[in-house]
């Protein structure tokens, strides 16, 4: 299993749309959960680290990490 490294300000894109109809999240907090808030309405979540890795689709917006 490969695993993605996710950091707090990417932008991701859901397999599902949010009641709202947007499928873009950004990452408030990572761990074994995982924050998000909605891009469409300011919905702010939390998922168990599995749940969030099984829904997302792509990264779409990836925040610069200082080395």
């Amino acid at each position: 299993m490969i695993i993605i490294p996710y950091h707090i300000g990417d932008v991701v894109k859901m397999k599902k749309l949010h009641p709202c109809g947007s499928d873009r999240w950004i990452i408030t907090r990572t761990g074994i959960d995982f924050g998000l808030k909605c891009l469409g309405c300011g919905r702010q979540v939390m998922i168990p680290r599995v749940k969030f890795e099984k829904a997302v689709k792509a990264i779409l917006e990836k925040v610069p990490q200082g080395e």
